[in-house]
């Protein structure tokens, strides 16, 4: 008999007793890709997003998301009408100011032309002016007749898939340009990624370009100081992804034999980021219990390029993050995260557990059978010279780090160590600060990114 039916039954008093138990409620959530939901994905994740307003509460989230404000450019207007002109507002970008940038890279003779397109800007690495480059066409007036806006010609803004690629591309070259605290409070423009508003009206389908809602979910989070927001959003995602991998499994008139494997890349992915933002929060002890429920990865073996070693090595870094080097070293063995990537996880966990000289041996190692492979990554050379810091080795590290950016490798993690060893050597640092900045500067722009700012340097 039901509470209810005993409910009606008269104002009697319950007996102490066995009760009946209650059937335990599954324990699968979002991030498990195993679970086919019985209805249609289409007619589910359509019927969940038009029963919510935009900007309102959403019933089915358990944490309020921050205030936004409401936009009167949302409606529920067909895909071809539709609006996105509160998105080209000037207002909404903010100025970059190039006081962070060293003076070696400010020269007008190594900076590019204003009418360079963006994908030249993106390909030489100079992020920053990629960024005021879309802006430039975000924002800019159809009567425009300078030379800029002949190269970056206004946007329609009924042209969804166009403002979305520009959007995308000003907030990652902002994060790319050492500006990720501007990239959050522009990203607030976009309001709520899961309203109905950024859905197609007759086939459910996301408007948004995947990598700009994931790139969003962060931005956001740091944009309305909800770190909290993030974890929510991830999971907003992964019921998304949890649906499409359901309807590619049904097929229909046009079966995708790849969409079925890009949704559960993606659903995987998100489960390591649901880790990384936990972290951000300081719930180290909710990360490591998330991380145990992602498992140890695809039990396939590795296969280059696939993605499955990536997602293994992440999820590794993230239990060195946490402290855990024999769960890191887990996720790696028996060849999931290939050769390579168990010989870098051995060498971290080292080197994590303070055996430096031992991680030093597995680092010169791996660094001799990969030049043998004509391969120098940057990333094992940079390590190598950590543990020959720690062991008393200064000199000899220095001299690789400054083999490495004559080579043409020259990211934030090498300059900031190699400014650091410049620090422990001489009191006179800052001179040899400003040469390496000449010395990066002079070199060819390539795709990783030419332009660096001060806090490369630490000047």
């Amino acid at each position: 008999m039901s509470t209810m039916d005993q409910s009606m039954q008269g104002h009697t008093r319950n007996r102490s007793g066995a009760r009946p138990s209650r059937p335990r409620s599954s324990t699968k959530g979002p991030l498990d890709a195993d679970e086919t939901p019985i209805a249609s994905p289409r007619s589910s994740q359509a019927a969940r997003f038009s029963s919510s307003q935009y900007a309102g509460s959403r019933t089915s989230s358990p944490l309020p998301r921050s205030p936004a404000p409401r936009s009167p450019a949302l409606s529920s207007a067909p895909v071809t009408s539709k609006d996105f002109s509160f998105l080209l507002r000037p207002e909404i970008y903010h100025q970059i100011s190039p006081l962070s940038v060293p003076t070696p890279f400010r020269s007008p003779s190594r900076q590019p032309a204003p009418e360079t397109p963006i994908a030249d800007l993106l390909s030489g690495g100079h992020f920053r002016a990629a960024a005021i480059a879309a802006t430039q066409a975000l924002t800019s007036s159809p009567v425009s007749a300078s030379a800029a806006a002949a190269a970056h010609p206004p946007v329609n803004p009924t042209d969804h898939a166009r403002v979305f690629e520009l959007l995308y591309t000003r907030l990652a070259c902002l994060c790319l340009a050492d500006a990720a605290p501007l990239a959050a409070q522009e990203s607030k423009a976009l309001e709520d990624l899961n309203s109905a508003f950024y859905l197609d009206p007759v086939s459910g389908a996301h408007l948004v370009p995947w990598p700009l809602r994931v790139l969003g979910v962060r931005l956001q989070a740091i944009g309305f100081g909800d770190p909290r927001r993030a974890v929510m959003s991830y999971y907003e995602l992964a019921r998304e992804a949890r649906l499409q991998i359901a309807r590619a499994a049904a097929g229909g008139r046009d079966p995708d034999p790849t969409a079925a494997e890009t949704w559960k890349r993606r659903l995987a992915e998100l489960g390591v980021r649901v880790a990384g933002a936990l972290i951000e929060t300081d719930d180290l002890a909710g990360a490591a219990e998330h991380l145990a429920t992602l498992g140890g990865g695809s039990d396939r073996p590795f296969q280059a390029g696939s993605g499955d070693g990536r997602l293994a090595m992440s999820r590794a870094l993230l239990w060195l993050h946490l402290g855990d080097v024999d769960a890191a070293r887990r996720c790696v063995e028996d060849g999931k995260g290939g050769e390579t990537g168990e010989a870098i996880v051995n060498a971290l966990a080292d080197m994590a557990d303070g055996e430096y000289e031992a991680a030093l041996k597995k680092w010169e190692t791996l660094r001799s059978t990969m030049a043998e492979n004509n391969v120098h990554d940057e990333m094992v050379g940079v390590n190598l010279t950590i543990c020959l810091l720690y062991t008393g080795r200064m000199a000899e590290a220095r001299d690789i780090l400054e083999g490495l950016v004559d080579a043409g490798q020259t990211s934030h993690t090498l300059l900031f160590n190699l400014t650091t060893m410049y620090e422990l050597c001489t009191d006179r640092h800052k001179n040899l600060k400003m040469r390496l900045a000449e010395r990066v500067a002079s070199q060819q722009p390539t795709v990783q990114g030419w332009e660096k700012t001060n806090a490369d340097f630490k000047l």
